[in-house]
């Protein structure tokens, strides 16, 4: 027995038997109709398999018309539910917990799929050579506001029906509910803008909608990022500030992360220089946060040995959480909690161009990630630069389909 084995209890909902999570990716697995299929559904059930004592989704689009990729998998109001008792019932078969993570890209929307490009301001994204691939976006209302808001928690309450233990409110790596938090993105003179209280009234009444929603005996957790690594961005000081508010408003567990598409800090590549440590990227400002958070955290970020997991444990830390592990090696947490010594070697690329080589290691995972979804086992199935290619051509199909499940809306 060791730290990993302990259960946690949460405030609300049911307890998780361990501290391992697989964190969210974004499997890019959607079925026709953006809803979960048989390899997402296999997919999931490898992992529950594996150990974990929570499994988080991938995203969720709560609004069919603002999706990240096409591959998304969407949760509405008339989305029938079906699919979704398979998924959870899946992520639940070995003993563990399934979360949804349920989002908004706001103006993360590449241009080939935007419909409705929002944010918090007029901000267009500053990603170098791939900032042309997003569009504009436009200062959302405070009708739209209100109207996201209830999409949240519409989508939270129909995952509650469909037999998920939780959810989690994405509000990291730049998407919406972080552009909000974010001072260089959120420029707005009114009501959800200008102090910290204000940027963060969006995530709040977002969080208080769910939580009213779904009651008391269900999991609310956030995904927040410990710092944006930009230069007069949203900080740790922040982050810290932001989760005794979450706690005032009944979350269960913060997720801390970093970065977003301007700044790759899971890539280790922060756009202020910080340096960051090959493993637990965002441990040593996790630890600053620890001391004085309300609300138990789960970190993510490049844990790949149990010896770095116990470290995030024995920091104070509730939860450690693997992402780009699990796509190599399903069966981590298992090895973990019985005492092995296995890890996960991540994909490598020699592409110089930091943006790219990102974009080409997340191809090298999500082909992983179908690799495992359709039963098979082994090392993945190409190397980075050609999973790159291989992933725009999927791309262009699924987003084919897309269009098609719009248009018959």
């Amino acid at each position: 027995m060791t730290a990993l084995n302990e259960p946690l209890m949460l405030r609300h909902g049911a307890p998780l038997p361990n501290r391992i999570a697989k964190a969210a990716m974004e499997e890019l697995l959607a079925a026709p109709g953006q809803v979960p299929g048989d390899r997402l559904i296999a997919l999931y059930r490898r992992w529950a398999a594996g150990g974990a004592g929570l499994l988080i989704t991938g995203h969720v689009m709560i609004d069919g018309r603002a999706v990240a990729q096409p591959g998304d998998v969407v949760l509405e109001r008339d989305t029938p539910l079906e699919p979704f008792r398979r998924w959870a019932a899946a992520g639940r078969s070995a003993g563990g917990r399934i979360w949804m993570q349920i989002n908004h890209p706001g103006r993360v929307i590449p241009k080939d799929l935007a419909d409705i490009t929002w944010g918090p301001s007029a901000v267009p994204i500053d990603a170098g050579g791939f900032s042309r691939m997003y569009p504009t976006p436009r200062p959302m209302t405070a009708r739209e506001i209100a109207g996201t808001v209830e999409r949240f928690a519409v989508t939270a309450r129909r995952a509650q029906q469909a037999g998920f233990d939780g959810v989690q409110i994405h509000a990291a790596h730049g998407y919406l509910l972080s552009q909000f938090l974010s001072p260089l993105v959120n420029r707005r003179e009114d009501r959800w803008g200008g102090s910290l209280h204000r940027r963060a009234r969006f995530l709040l009444d977002v969080v208080g909608a769910v939580r009213e929603r779904v009651g008391t005996g269900f999991a609310v957790g956030v995904k927040l990022n410990s710092a944006d690594f930009q230069r007069g961005g949203f900080d740790t000081d922040d982050a810290r500030e932001v989760i005794e508010m979450l706690d005032d408003a009944g979350v269960d567990l913060v997720e801390l992360s970093g970065g977003s598409i301007e700044s790759l800090a899971t890539a280790g590549s922060p756009a202020d220089g910080r340096t960051l440590a090959r493993e637990a990227y965002f441990l040593e400002l996790a630890e600053q946060l620890v001391a004085t958070s309300p609300v138990p955290l789960l970190l993510t970020g490049g844990i790949r040995r149990r010896a770095v997991a116990e470290r995030v444990i024995g920091s104070g830390v509730a939860v450690a959480g693997l992402a780009t592990a699990l796509a190599i090696d399903p069966a981590l947490p298992e090895r973990w909690l019985a005492g092995g010594e296995a890890q996960a070697r991540p994909p490598r690329t020699r592409i110089r161009n930091k943006a790219l080589a990102a974009a080409a290691v997340q191809a090298a995972t999500s082909r992983r990630l179908a690799h495992l979804a359709a039963g098979r086992s082994g090392r993945a199935p190409c190397p980075t630069a050609l999973a790159l290619l291989v992933e725009r051509l999927i791309r262009a199909r699924r987003r084919r389909a897309y269009e098609t499940w719009r248009a018959a809306r």
